[in-house]
C-alpha cells in the first residue's frame, strides 16, 4: 500500500513531498522525474511563471541507499525560483476574489483578511509535487511493463479527430509538439484558438485523456464503494485544479446509448485468453481492471485568473469591483494531462503493491511473473 503527504506554498521556499510505501531495491533516476517535472512546464498557452521563471528539478532527501530504494519513506523537495529570485518581497496581494478560483471560499473558511494565503496552496503549482510522486510510481510500473502516457483531446471547443491512441503513438507526440494532440490539423487550429484567447485576455479548458497500457486484469476491488478503482481514479483526478468532470473510458458517450452499443463484447481467443473488439469501459469492469488499457478522461475549466476580469466583490468594502489578475496561464490542458499520468501510475502502483504485498522488488517481480505468467522483455 502506497500513501503520500505533500505541503509547500505558491510562492514558499520548495515544495515538498513524503512518498510511503515503495519496496526497496527500485531504482528512481533523478534524470526521469525531472523530464516529467519539465513536460508539466510545457504545453503552448503557459505563462512567465513556467516558460521563464521555474526550472522544476527534484532533490531527493532520504529513502535511498547506493542509488535504490530503501523501503523506507522516500522524501523530497522542489524548489521554488520564484522564492529566491523575489528575495524576500513580499508576493501579489489582493482582496477583489476571482470568481471560479478558491479565493472567497477559502477566506471565508480560513478567516484570511484578503486572498493572497489561499493561492498560496490552492494555486496548481501545487501539482509539480504531484508530478513527481507520480514519475516516482511510474518508475515502479515500468518494472511490470506498465506505462502511463497522455494526449489533448480538445481545447477551447476545438476537438481532435484521432483515435485508437496506441503508447507508440503517445510516445512520438511526448514532445516537440505545442499541445501533445493526436491530430495536427486539430492542434493548429487549437494553436489558434489559444492565440486568440491571448490577445483577448481571457482563458481556455479543453479535455486531456491518460492511458495505461498493460495494466493486468484483477487490480482493484468492487467489494466496497470506497475501494474501486474507478473511483480512485476519479477522486484523484477531480483534485488536480481546474478539473471540473472525470470519465472512465467512453463515459460519456455510452450514456446516451442503449446496452447493447455500450459495453465492451467478450469472444474467445484461444487458450483460454479472450479479446476484446472494444474498450467502451476503459479498462475498467465493477471497480476492476480487466487487462484491457485503463483510459481516464478530465475535463479542464478555462482557470479563473484572466487579464479580462470578471465582476466581483471587494471584500474591504463591500462594494462591486473586478476580480484580480494574478500572473497566470492561458491553457493549462497538456499539464493538466501530465499532472494526470501521475495520479493514475499513483492509483495502479498503489493497487500493485498492494496485490503483491512484498517489501522487496525481487520478491514483488516473482510473483507478479506467477500470477501473470508475464516475463520481462
Amino acid at each position: 500500500m502506497l500513501r503520500y503527504l505533500l505541503a509547500g506554498e505558491s510562492h514558499g521556499p520548495a515544495l515538498v513531498g513524503i512518498l510511503e510505501g515503495f519496496p526497496a531495491g527500485l531504482v528512481i533516476k533523478q534524470d526521469f522525474v525531472d523530464a516529467e517535472l519539465a513536460l508539466r512546464q510545457q504545453g503552448y498557452g503557459r505563462g512567465l511563471r513556467m516558460t521563464s521563471i521555474e526550472k522544476d528539478t527534484v532533490t531527493f532527501l532520504a529513502g535511498f541507499w547506493k542509488g535504490k530504494t530503501l523501503g523506507s519513506p522516500i522524501a523530497f523537495s522542489i524548489a521554488n525560483r520564484d522564492h529566491e529570485l523575489r528575495k524576500g518581497k513580499p508576493a501579489q496581494r489582493w482582496q477583489v476574489p476571482r470568481p471560479g478560483h478558491a479565493d472567497l471560499p477559502g477566506v471565508i473558511r480560513y478567516g484570511y483578511d484578503d486572498c493572497a494565503p489561499v493561492a498560496e496552496r490552492a494555486s496548481a503549482r501545487s501539482t509539480a509535487a504531484v508530478t513527481a510522486m507520480g514519475a516516482c510510481a511510474k518508475a515502479l510500473l515500468a518494472r511490470f511493463g506498465i506505462t502511463v502516457l497522455s494526449h489533448v483531446r480538445s481545447v477551447g471547443g476545438v476537438e481532435a479527430q484521432a483515435s485508437g491512441p496506441t503508447a507508440a503513438r503517445l510516445k512520438r507526440i511526448r514532445a516537440g509538439r505545442p499541445l501533445r494532440c493526436l491530430d495536427p490539423a486539430a492542434e493548429k487550429e487549437m494553436v489558434a484558438a489559444v492565440d486568440r484567447a491571448m490577445t483577448d485576455g481571457v482563458t481556455l479548458g479543453g479535455e486531456f485523456e491518460v492511458v495505461a497500457f498493460g495494466a493486468p486484469a484483477g487490480l482493484g476491488t468492487y467489494a466496497h464503494p470506497d475501494r474501486r478503482l474507478d473511483a480512485r481514479l476519479a477522486g484523484e483526478i477531480m483534485g488536480i485544479p481546474a478539473v471540473k468532470a472525470v470519465s472512465i473510458g467512453e463515459g460519456l458517450e455510452v450514456a446516451g446509448l442503449d446496452g447493447q452499443g455500450a459495453h465492451d463484447e467478450i469472444l474467445p481467443a484461444g487458450k483460454g485468453k479472450v479479446l476484446r473488439p472494444t474498450n467502451r469501459a476503459g479498462g475498467l469492469e465493477g471497480g476492476v481492471t480487466n487487462g484491457e488499457p485503463v483510459i481516464v478522461r478530465g475535463f479542464v475549466k478555462p482557470i479563473s485568473s484572466q487579464r479580462k476580469r470578471l465582476a466581483s466583490v471587494d471584500l474591504r468594502t463591500g462594494k462591486a469591483g473586478r476580480a484580480a489578475w494574478v500572473r497566470s496561464d492561458t491553457c493549462v490542458v497538456p499539464a493538466a494531462g501530465i499532472v494526470a499520468e501521475g495520479l493514475v501510475a499513483w492509483c495502479l502502483a498503489d493497487e500493485l503493491t498492494s496485490f503483491l504485498g512484498s517489501d522487496r522488488m525481487d520478491v514483488m517481480l516473482r510473483r507478479y511473473a506467477e500470477l501473470t505468467g508475464w516475463k520481462k522483455a
